[in-house]
């Protein structure tokens, strides 16, 4: 029990007020405030302003008597637990006491008063307050620590769901490292045992010049595959550790799309598919052309991958000081429940189990469209192809251009 105890509150209820303050002179002591009525009114009206220890009540009593104030007491939900103490006049053989413990009386006190008893009554009934009041307070401290221990729990199993996602995320990343670096890694490695096998035979035919040229196409095409695949595990360390930026520019929107349909030129030309730039006028903005560029091949060859070789449209306008760029295909489209998941890390189409690439693309387009300010939203439905809109203020955010000052992290470092 704490040693530092709160002060206690006790009742004594006599019409006589000599009797108060002789009653009074006994109980009182440090720690404790003795409040005084008059009648059972009076009582009734500090009873419920004020927390007792102890009620002391004279029975005898003009008005309300004390029987009916302990009945008023017990009746009341504030009051209903004090304990009671008659005092009485009567001698022992009357049946005052009978009826007081059934108005709920805890014990009897017979004047003239024994000064020890009484002391030793109210001392009794104080320490019996005070260790409640204590139990009281160690509950409430307990259910408060066991609230903060749900808490800690709580957060114990989100760190643990984290963490087993984390882990899950690492072992699907080599996995896929694993199956999209090995292959373009085998293909390089098997040409070019070839080209030291045909050099060991004397066979120098396909190294002529139209050899070489198909050599140096399919050497740039692996070795592209695998720095796209780099970069892109490169930047999505960056953004884990708060270092990718953006170094805006003044730039023409038309020529970035332009230099990003060239880039996924021979990717589109593999499956079929028709790329058509609507762009009724120029639009002139600041910008990161690379990493613009960035986005629009990633939703490029999203479009391609998915598209089924039919016709992929990039139409550009501008409205409200906001540049607008609508990539739209008319392949497999994505269903609602895919929508959102799509934009997170290692996530790709339901229908995707056999496409290449890390299902990093659209995670990094978004955030590096959001670092511009921007945003990007889908629209699609499955089988009805896939609308991708990025929209970019036309003007650098103060945000934006503070980060972008040459003191900035590169964008590319």
């Amino acid at each position: 029990m704490s040693n530092a105890n709160p002060t206690v509150n006790l009742l004594i209820v006599d019409d006589l007020p000599g009797n108060l303050l002789a009653l009074e002179a006994v109980i009182r002591g440090p720690g404790r405030n003795v409040f005084q009525a008059t009648s059972g009114e009076q009582a009734l009206a500090l009873l419920l302003e004020n927390e007792f220890a102890l009620a002391i009540l004279d029975v005898q009593m003009p008005g309300m008597n004390g029987f009916e104030l302990a009945e008023l007491m017990r009746g009341t939900e504030k009051t209903r637990h004090v304990p009671i103490v008659f005092v009485t006049a009567a001698g022992k053989e009357s049946n005052y006491a009978f009826k007081g413990y059934e108005s709920g009386a805890v014990d009897f006190l017979y004047k003239p008063l024994d000064i020890d008893a009484v002391k030793g009554k109210v001392n009794v009934f104080v320490d019996l307050h005070q260790q409640r009041n204590e139990v009281r307070r160690q509950v409430k401290a307990l259910e408060k620590s066991r609230q903060k221990q749900d808490v800690l729990v709580q957060q114990l199993q989100l760190a643990q769901h984290e963490l087993h996602k984390a882990v899950r995320m690492r072992d699907d990343f080599m996995s896929v490292v694993a199956h999209e670096l090995l292959p373009p890694l085998n293909t390089l490695f098997l040409q070019t045992q070839l080209r030291k096998l045909e050099l060991d035979r004397n066979n120098p035919d396909m190294f002529q010049k139209s050899g070489l040229a198909e050599i140096f196409v399919s050497d740039q095409h692996q070795i592209q595959s695998m720095v796209t695949l780099i970069d892109d595990m490169l930047d999505v360390s960056r953004i884990r550790h708060n270092r990718l930026t953006v170094r805006p520019r003044p730039a023409e929107l038309s020529s970035v799309v332009k230099h990003a349909i060239a880039q996924v030129g021979s990717q589109a030309a593999a499956t079929g598919t028709v790329i058509t730039l609507k762009a009724d006028e120029e639009i002139a903005g600041c910008w990161d052309e690379f990493r613009i560029q960035q986005v629009i091949v990633n939703l490029l060859n999203n479009a391609i991958r998915y598209g089924e070789g039919k016709p992929v449209t990039i139409t550009l306008s501008s409205a409200n000081e906001r540049a607008c760029i609508e990539v739209r295909d008319q392949g497999t489209g994505i269903a609602g429940a895919d929508q959102k998941r799509i934009f997170q890390q290692f996530e790709r189409g339901q229908d995707s189990a056999d496409a290449s690439g890390f299902g990093l693309g659209l995670y990094i387009s978004q955030q590096l469209v959001e670092a511009h300010g921007g945003t990007i939203e889908l629209v699609s439905e499955a089988g009805k192809g896939a609308v991708f809109t990025v929209r970019l203020p036309l003007a650098v955010p103060a945000e934006i251009a503070a980060e972008s000052a040459p003191s900035s992290i590169l964008a590319k470092a």
